[in-house]
């Protein structure tokens, strides 16, 4: 059985003294998963090693061994120390080595293919497309990364005012030839064990972190004192947007729906803590509508008055496209360093990095346990895949 209980003290301070090697006492940035790949070399009592890793990896997630659990608690125990998480948090929030290239492409074509992410710039707006189409714009291991460098680019991007995250079209029976906000997680993935733990980490301080909170320096830890490279971000719901897809419309400053679309949370019938959302939805739509999302599945409609707590715009049908360029008309008009301030001055108040190291010092632990419990495999086999077999 996996040993879910905290570190004691002693096992803690071993965590934090492997990252104070690691990292040179804060004077090197790694990434999670490299920190936790150094870590295993290191330290291989205390973190699974590559190889331990891979075979895990091969399992369907009803046949894991839980050796992941061991990196929940580490980052635990990094993330329960302020000067530590906040480090870890920094470094995450630095530009990918690739994003200079990126962006630069980017400028030059006006394009940047990712192949499952798309950049494209129109006119002073980029549009960020997660092109997942044939898993209807689900996030999985490759899309994430992929989102990951698509908005470092779009950051970097000199020409830029705003930027639209959406969509795009799909190519499932049902359908096609439509454009879908997102599916969410990948269900198929997640039950045939192709997610690993650490991809739940760095999602939410990888992408969606750098939307919230723009890109850092490596000179200036990126708390609300600092200067991060951040623009506008305008999010879209086409048709749906499921759990993920939901998740991303909670760090937008504005959002723009298309009549008769929907978005929810299916964290209970997952089984999962749906990320940063217990952070930030109850903030936006107050504590009992969030609980009735996440933890009764409630499903709301835009139409509905509550969803516009949410959302800025609902466009009728043929609409949208205009819709989307008015809010960012608007979001923008101001001018791009206002933007930045006032979306720092709205993080001092709601959600100062500092908090958001202390959420991730449960988050870590709380995501591994249910990563690993039976009953997410039981949810899924009673919520997804008997409604897969059903078509």
């Amino acid at each position: 059985m996996t040993d879910i209980r905290p570190l004691d003290e002693a096992r803690m301070a071993e965590a934090r003294a492997l990252y104070d090697h690691l990292t040179g006492n804060g004077s090197r940035f790694l990434r999670v998963g490299d920190l936790l790949t150094a870590g295993a070399e290191t330290a291989p009592g205390l973190l699974p090693d590559a190889q331990t890793l891979a075979a895990e990896a091969a399992r369907p997630l009803s046949a894991k061994t839980g050796v992941e659990m061991a990196q929940a608690l580490f980052l635990q125990a990094i993330f329960a120390d302020r000067a530590r998480g906040l480090h870890l948090c920094h470094a995450m929030q630095l530009p990918r080595p690739e994003a200079a290239a990126n962006a630069a492409r980017l400028a030059r074509d006006g394009l940047l293919d990712l192949g499952l992410v798309r950049v494209e710039r129109r006119g002073r707006l980029l549009v960020v497309e997660n092109r997942n189409a044939g898993r209807l714009n689900a996030e999985d291991v490759p899309t994430i990364d992929a989102l990951e460098h698509a908005v470092d680019a779009a950051l970097l991007d000199e020409e830029s005012t705003a930027c639209i995250l959406r969509g795009g079209v799909v190519d499932h029976p049902r359908y096609a030839g439509r454009r879908l906000a997102g599916a969410g997680l990948n269900l198929t993935d997640l039950y045939e064990g192709r997610v690993p733990y650490v991809m739940y980490i760095e999602r939410e301080m990888g992408w969606v972190a750098k939307v919230f909170r723009g890109l850092a320096a490596p000179d200036r830890l990126p708390d609300e004192l600092a200067e991060t490279r951040e623009k506008a971000w305008i999010g879209v719901i086409d048709g749906f947007a499921i759990g993920a897809a939901t998740q991303a419309l909670l760090v937008c400053d504005a959002v723009v729906a298309e009549a008769g679309s929907w978005f929810n949370v299916p964290a209970r019938k997952e089984g999962l803590v749906p990320g940063c959302t217990n952070l930030r939805l109850p903030r936006i739509m107050g504590d009992r509508l969030a609980r009735q999302i996440i933890m009764n599945g409630r499903t709301i409609r835009v139409d509905e008055p509550d969803a516009r707590l949410l959302i800025d715009r609902v466009a009728e049908p043929g609409g949208l496209e205009t819709a989307i360029d008015e809010v960012a008309a608007d979001l923008v008009d101001g001018g791009v360093v206002s933007i930045a301030g006032n979306r720092r001055a709205f993080r001092v108040a709601q959600e100062p990095l500092d908090l958001f190291r202390a959420y991730l010092a449960t988050y870590t632990r709380e995501v591994a346990v249910c990563h690993l419990s039976p009953a997410l495999v039981a949810n899924l086999e009673r919520h997804w895949t008997g409604r897969k077999a059903r078509g």
